[in-house]
C-alpha cells in the first residue's frame, strides 16, 4: 500500500460488546439519559452472530470484547458467557473483564476465577466523572485516589493484565499519577481521551494536555474508539483532528482503532464508520495505518499473527 492510501490490510477491532438485554439492568430497564444520547434502538440483544455479520461486512476478522457493565456480582458468569462464545463461534478473539476494584477482596474473589479464562487479558473499571450527570459514570472524580483501587491495580501486574483507563480530560492528571505508580501494568485510555467538545476552546485545551501528559507515560497505549459518543454522528473532519492529536502525541505504535459496537450503531454502519476512520488516517503513512488498524491491537492484546 503506498503513503497516502487508504488502508486495504488486517483490521482488528479493539472494542466492542456484544449482550443480552435481560443481563443488564441498564438495558432492560426505563432509558435513563447517558452519555451517548437516547438508546432505545439498542436495548435489545445485540449478540455474537449479529456482531460477526456487522465486523465481517466492514472487513474485519479479529476483535476484542470490552465489558459493558454487567452488574458487579456476575463479572464472573460474563466471563463464562464470552469463553463460550468463542469456543462455539471463534469469536471474540479477546476480552476485557470487568470487577468491583474498590472492593478488597477483589483479586481473589473476582480477578483469580476471571483468569481462570485465556480469554482475559484485562480489566476496566470506568472512572470517569463530568459535572454534567448524564457523562458521569463514577460516584467522584478522584475515584482513582482510593487506595484499596490502588491496590488491587498494582495487583494487575502479577495477572499480566491492562487496565482500561475511562477518563475526561480533567481526571488526566490523577490518571498520569496512577499510571506513573504501576509502570510494569499497561494501561489503554479508552475513546482517545474523552474529547466532549471541539468548539469549546477550554474543553480543547484541557484534552490536549491531558492527551500530552497521558502520552508521556509510556506504559499507556490509546484507543481511536467513540468519537460518536458527544455528536451522535460519523464527523470524518472530527476523527482526523482527534487522529491526528493522538498520533502526534502517541504515535502510531501505541493508538489503534475500535468500532465501540453496538453503541455506535445508533447512528452508523460498521462499514460507513471503519471507512470513515480509514478516510482520517489515510494521509498517514502505510506503516502508521497498519499500526492504528492492526498491529497495535495485536501487540497489546496478545492476539497473535493476522487469519489467512
Amino acid at each position: 500500500m503506498p503513503d497516502g492510501s487508504l488502508y486495504t490490510g488486517d483490521v482488528v477491532d479493539s472494542h466492542h460488546h456484544v449482550w443480552r438485554r435481560d443481563d443488564m439492568p441498564w438495558l432492560s430497564g426505563p432509558m435513563v439519559p447517558r452519555i451517548f444520547g437516547p438508546y432505545e434502538p439498542i436495548q435489545r440483544d445485540y449478540l455474537i452472530e449479529e456482531y460477526r455479520a456487522d465486523a465481517t461486512s466492514a472487513g474485519i476478522r479479529t476483535s476484542v470484547y470490552v465489558q459493558p457493565n454487567w452488574p458487579m456480582d456476575r463479572v464472573v458468569d460474563e466471563v463464562r458467557w464470552i469463553a463460550q462464545l468463542h469456543e462455539q463461534t471463534g469469536w471474540p478473539t479477546a476480552m476485557v473483564g470487568c470487577a468491583d476494584l474498590f472492593s478488597p477482596d477483589a483479586v481473589e474473589v473476582m480477578l483469580a476465577q476471571q483468569a481462570l479464562s485465556p480469554l482475559v487479558v484485562g480489566t476496566r473499571l470506568q472512572l470517569h466523572w463530568h459535572e454534567r450527570p448524564e457523562f458521569r459514570f463514577a460516584d467522584s472524580p478522584d475515584r482513582m485516589k482510593d487506595p484499596v483501587f490502588r491496590r488491587n491495580i498494582s495487583a494487575l501486574r502479577d495477572l499480566g493484565w491492562l487496565f482500561e483507563l475511562q477518563v475526561f480530560p480533567g481526571q488526566a492528571h490523577d490518571a498520569a499519577e496512577l499510571v506513573a505508580e504501576n509502570p510494569d501494568v499497561a494501561f489503554v485510555l479508552v475513546h482517545a481521551g474523552m474529547l466532549t467538545d471541539r468548539d469549546d476552546p477550554e474543553v480543547l485545551a484541557q484534552w490536549r494536555a491531558g492527551i500530552r501528559e497521558l502520552a508521556a507515560c509510556t506504559n499507556v497505549v490509546v484507543k481511536l474508539t467513540g468519537q460518536g459518543t458527544f455528536v451522535h454522528r460519523v464527523d470524518v473532519e472530527l476523527l482526523r483532528f482527534v487522529a491526528d492529536e493522538v498520533l502526534g502525541s502517541f504515535g502510531s505504535s501505541r493508538a489503534m482503532f475500535g468500532t465501540n459496537f453496538p453503541v455506535e450503531k445508533l447512528w452508523t454502519s460498521m462499514p460507513e464508520l471503519t471507512h470513515a476512520w480509514k478516510r482520517a488516517v489515510g494521509h498517514r503513512t502505510a506503516e502508521e495505518q497498519a499500526d492504528v488498524f492492526s498491529r497495535t491491537a495485536r501487540r497489546v492484546y496478545g492476539l497473535g499473527e493476522p487469519r489467512a
